[in-house]
């Protein structure tokens, strides 16, 4: 039987939803890896829409699980609708949405708060002790929900090849042990069953993100 593995999306694009490269590469990964992805996102609306190009808020209103249905080819599903039971595994891609329509960590740091429909569902495979894959910024959820818990967003040092480390030490206040790791690697918490790549937190070539999102899957699926 053919892993079943949920896939929660935040959006369609890297500053206002999920990041693209990095939800197709859970997906051809899973597919590789034999496994069934199952597409779930919220339908609720966006924080707000940004213009890629500029860079810059616009006046737009977007729908999350509309949006999201782009990178699924409209095979998706509403995020209430999830049931744990059927599944395997579950993993969420990076991506600002998951900052600023998953949570609110974008504009709170580790005082945001979760989304009710995410944090049901994290809880849900958290105690069924079925693993959870995040990459990018997705790890904050865990690090929210879960205290104690390590994870890897990279580093905890911020230079040019690491812009975003100071996420590390927001989530070290939250009392996660957070673990340095190159954007090929990836960490397990076995006591958890969370498996984290850091992804585009790193400034690195795509391949490289690639194949630690790749390592990500595999173990995730191993795990199932």
């Amino acid at each position: 039987m053919a892993k079943r593995v949920a896939v929660v999306l935040a959006g369609c694009g890297v500053f206002d939803g999920s990041e693209i490269h990095e939800a197709s590469a859970v997906l051809v990964h899973l597919s590789r890896e034999g496994a069934q992805a199952e597409v779930y996102a919220p339908n609720i609306p966006q924080m707000h829409v940004v213009d890629h190009v500029k860079g810059q808020p616009t006046a737009e209103q977007r729908n999350v699980l509309v949006e999201s249905a782009r990178i699924a080819r409209g095979n998706i599903k509403e995020l209430a609708k999830l049931d744990v039971k059927g599944l395997d595994a579950l993993i969420i891609p990076g991506g600002f949405g998951v900052a600023k329509n998953l949570s609110t960590w974008a504009t709170q740091g580790k005082n945001c708060s979760i989304s009710k429909e995410v944090e049901d569902v994290l809880r849900a495979f958290h105690a069924a002790h079925k693993p959870i894959g995040l990459c990018c910024i997705s790890p904050v959820l865990a690090a929210k929900i879960f205290p104690g818990c390590e994870v890897t967003v990279g580093h905890d040092t911020e230079c040019e090849q690491w812009p975003y480390a100071k996420t590390a030490e927001s989530m070290k206040e939250l009392g996660c042990r957070h673990v340095n790791s190159h954007v090929s690697e990836i960490h397990v918490d076995p006591r958890n069953r969370l498996v984290t790549t850091s992804a585009f937190m790193c400034n690195a070539p795509i391949h490289e993100i690639y194949d630690g999102i790749g390592k990500m899957v595999q173990e995730v699926v191993r795990l199932a």
